[in-house]
């Protein structure tokens, strides 16, 4: 991917929150990155593409660039070129690839940020060696990728894998696609911290303390942090948004049936605290299961930097 005589290629992951790019090397490292926050969903397009530019150039530093691959949490087309829909950032049919390439003068990469992060997984991580599998992204919402015989399933609109907006309850909680009841809103990191502010009060918990009371200042990182002291606020939050996950995964696997699972994103932080309700939902749910292999549900390996990396191979 990247030549330090030619140039450096620039992966970026864009989602709801924040822009994180780095410089990815031929092995799959990144070795250089810069940051930025997402400006929202109700600003001027132009303002995420400043800053998603100002994060490519500072990861890029001196060097020429060879190419940037953006990682998008939204719909891509079929053709890489435009972002038709993200739930959480305002592009409605952005031709990003175009705008891109004439601000940086270089080729540009796109695609979904759950399909990068499968590339990325089957290349260098947890996918690595499977013909079949599935990468469930859980993040701000539940991003996914479907991978068959080693490449990614993009669909006829490039929109495949978008398993958060799967409805799971009807009439359910309302989620930011404009529908209820998607499957995210009861498995992401925002489920994560609204159960929790849920839970904190009826019942005593370390985030009160955290919070001064106050359920509307609870974040993901408080959770995983009252969770790790043996908070039983935190933990039965974690049981809940692991319990759907498990349930999701059963009917993606009931309908695609793959070698493997591969759960990334920020809240796959957690680990088998989340991981293994997954695994007892998945195997209370899907059906035949004692009938059949049921596939492992394991961690990604490559971590935030998944989509970083899977974007450079776009490009590299």
């Amino acid at each position: 991917m990247s030549r330090v005589s030619e140039g450096v290629v620039v992966g970026v992951d864009i989602g709801g929150t924040k822009v994180l790019a780095g410089v990815v090397d031929d092995a799959g490292r990144v070795v250089r990155t810069a940051r930025r926050t997402t400006p929202g969903r109700r600003v001027v397009t132009s303002r995420v593409e400043d800053a998603l530019l100002e994060a490519v150039l500072e990861a890029a530093g001196s060097a020429p660039l060879e190419g940037v691959g953006v990682a998008a949490a939204g719909f891509v087309d079929s053709a890489g070129d435009r972002v038709m829909f993200a739930p959480h950032l305002p592009w409605q049919g952005e031709p990003l690839k175009d705008l891109l390439e004439d601000r940086l003068g270089c080729p540009v990469g796109l695609d979904n940020d759950a399909n990068c992060a499968a590339r990325a997984e089957a290349r260098y991580g947890a996918a690595r060696g499977a013909a079949s599998a599935l990468m469930v992204t859980m993040g701000t919402g539940i991003g996914g990728a479907v991978l068959l015989e080693g490449r990614v399933v993009r669909g006829a609109n490039g929109m495949a894998g978008e398993f958060g907006h799967m409805q799971v309850v009807p009439d359910g909680q309302p989620c930011e696609c404009g529908r209820r009841g998607c499957w995210e809103q009861y498995s992401s990191g925002n489920a994560l911290v609204r159960n929790a502010r849920a839970l904190m009060v009826e019942q005593p918990s370390v985030l009160a303390d955290m919070t001064d009371g106050n359920p509307d200042r609870v974040t993901g990182p408080m959770v995983t942090s009252a969770a790790e002291q043996g908070d039983l606020v935190a933990r039965r939050s974690f049981a809940s948004v692991g319990d759907w996950l498990g349930i999701g995964v059963a009917n993606l696997v009931a309908a695609l049936d793959p070698e493997v699972v591969v759960i990334g994103g920020g809240v796959s932080a957690a680990g088998d605290r989340l991981l293994e309700p997954a695994r007892d939902a998945l195997r209370r749910t899907l059906v035949g299961a004692a009938h059949r292999r049921v596939p492992d549900l394991l961690a990604a390996e490559l971590g935030p930097q998944a989509g970083m990396i899977g974007g450079a191979l776009l490009v590299g």
